[in-house]
């Protein structure tokens, strides 16, 4: 291979992984504009036991025919918070057996390669066209998570194509046979040489049929084929794991456990690997008659014992493993716990429920108390989107800008979010009988989450406006700029005591300061509406300016009556249920 034909092979895999990776961003994506509440709550009907996530994952990747596409799906699903990572484990091991479908196809259906690989993303792409032609912002991200998909498997398919076809190689397939004669050792070398080209390759059913050829042409022996099984399971998992690139820390942790599960497997065979083998022998001797450690040119050689013996063994060894490593899901979590290490900022930008789940508790006391801590919560998640906004002005260039907006739209979905799983929350929890004053805390802390969101709301446009003031290149001179400063700072004083409010004592909450802050807040607004009619009618700025000026302020003002409502909403609450 020359130098010329090394550069074109580096950069036809950089596009492929390029067009891999832009699809699971935008099935993401499309995925968390649709999804909402409904999606998680029938995932988490479908994933909520590890026997029901199985046979999900099995199924799903029976019918797609690609574990990595499954596992991908998966590591988007709980990066967009729909999927626990529980959930995601017992996915991820059905997927495992679900994809033994492919190995059995080559096996029965010849080492040709399948035309479906190449219209499914084409049909998939063409669906999603009618879906974003459609007005409907939910309908048009159905499309957008479909069309996702589409370039993910397009990507995968690049992938596979853009490294050289290993089957033009026969001299360098030839000389592995020459590694089989090292005992145990080459067992544990075939198992790193089928994870390395399997990484390469970027299909274990590619690298399957590779096997197959090598089984067939008599280059290696059953052992040193199961070996390079084993090793596919561990090479394929690198799919989800170039996945989670761009997800979050949960998304990693989903790609994570995939790696862990498949060592764990490939372990636990190796210390049991001469009776595994034994009974994969006899039992293909039972099916076919012939055994497939017999070498080539032997008495009893048939040349489809051994790919008959791989696929009977990779349905084996996934199987076996599934159903050993179902009860150590605990254990697997903790492992990828070690591996993948959360940040803070991780912890907030990912949509995740802390103090309530499906499982109500009997006591409805205690229901409204897992509601009032998460409503807490989800006052940490508001403080900390207001805490983006200053540096929309003062970012350095436009990718720091956008990075911040983008941030700021993520918080604005997770409090879309967040106001409806704790709304279905309290609207379940008033189905059971409540005392009066249960009942008024409810219809109170209904009143909190959607100032909250509605708090989140007006963050958000408030970024929305400082984006079209830099995309239209509209420029505040210093006083404008130090007076939205100032009017930034009073609002988040009034935050604050908010959020004090909503974690101190109801019995005692600070509804002077909260009332002094909202005072201050409208005092400076109607300051700076003044001076801004004043300064409209001599002229001192032009009507661009002083649009998108007022408009700010406006704003800001407007999130301190949602400020003000929340701790209102707690006085009410506390007062009626005395």
């Amino acid at each position: 291979m020359t130098f010329i034909q090394i550069i074109i092979v580096i950069l036809n895999f950089a596009g492929a992984l390029a067009i891999f990776l832009f699809g699971m961003k935008l099935m993401s994506e499309g995925l968390q504009k649709f999804a909402g509440n409904k999606m998680r709550s029938v995932l988490g009907k479908v994933t909520g036991s590890p026997i029901r996530g199985i046979l999900t994952g099995a199924l799903v990747t029976t019918a797609i025919q690609s574990s990595s596409a499954t596992t991908v799906m998966v590591v988007s699903f709980v990066n967009a918070g729909l999927l626990t990572l529980t959930g995601a484990v017992a996915v991820i091991m059905g997927a495992n057996i679900g994809t033994t479908v492919t190995a059995w196809i080559i096996t029965l259906f010849g080492l040709g390669e399948s035309t479906s690989a190449f219209s499914l993303p084409m049909f998939l792409g063409a669906i999603s066209l009618i879906f974003m032609f459609l007005k409907r912002d939910r309908i048009k991200s159905i499309g957008e998570f479909i069309m996702g998909l589409a370039l993910l498997l397009i990507g995968m398919g690049f992938l596979q194509k853009a490294m050289p076809n290993l089957e033009e190689y026969p001299n360098f397939l030839h000389a592995l046979a020459t590694l089989s004669d090292f005992g145990f050792w080459s067992i544990l070398i075939f198992v790193a040489i089928g994870a390395l080209l399997t990484c390469l390759v970027q299909a274990s059913a590619a690298m399957m049929a590779i096997t197959l050829v090598m089984c067939y042409n008599g280059w290696i022996g059953f052992d040193a084929a199961v070996a390079l099984v084993m090793g596919q399971n561990i090479g394929t998992t690198i799919t989800a794991n170039l996945a989670a690139m761009v997800a979050n820390t949960n998304g990693k942790k989903a790609a994570r456990s995939h790696l862990v599960f498949n060592l764990i497997g490939v372990i636990l065979t190796l210390i049991f690997y001469r009776p595994v083998l034994n009974i994969i022998a006899d039992f293909t001797v039972g099916m076919m008659g012939s055994n497939p450690y017999v070498a080539v040119g032997a008495d009893g050689y048939s040349p489809q014992a051994i790919p008959l013996a791989l696929s009977i063994f990779h349905t084996f060894f996934n199987v076996v493993n599934t159903i050993i490593l179902a009860f150590f899901i605990p254990l697997i979590l903790k492992i990828v716990d070690w591996m993948v290490k959360e940040k803070p900022e991780d912890l907030e930008d990912v949509f995740k429920l802390k103090y309530i789940s499906g499982n109500w508790m009997n006591t409805s006391e205690l229901n409204l108390q897992a509601a009032e801590k998460e409503i807490e919560e989800f006052s940490k998640r508001v403080l900390r989107m207001f805490t983006f906004l200053p540096n929309l002005r003062t970012a350095k260039d436009d990718e720091e800008f956008n990075d911040t907006v983008a941030r700021i739209s993520k918080y604005e979905e997770i409090t879309d979010r967040m106001e409806m799983e704790i709304s279905n929350y309290l609207t379940h929890v008033s189905t059971n009988e409540l005392s009066d004053k249960g009942s008024h805390r409810i219809s109170s802390m209904l009143r909190i989450v959607d100032n909250l969101e509605s708090i989140g709301d007006s963050i958000y446009q408030v970024a929305i406006t400082r984006k079209n003031k830099r995309e239209t290149e509209v420029h505040f001179d210093q006083h404008l700029n130090d007076n939205i400063d100032h009017m930034t700072q009073l609002v988040w004083k009034a935050m604050n005591i908010m959020d004090n409010n909503l974690r101190g004592d109801y019995d005692h909450i600070d509804m002077t300061s909260a009332n002094e802050a909202e005072a201050a807040i409208n005092q400076y607004r109607d300051e700076l509406r003044s001076e801004y009619v004043d300064a409209i009618k001599e002229g001192v700025y032009d009507y661009s300016i002083g649009s998108l000026y007022s408009s700010l302020f406006a704003l800001y003002e407007k999130i301190g009556d949602y400020v003000i409502n929340v701790s209102e909403a707690i006085g009410v609450k506390f007062k009626d249920s005395k």
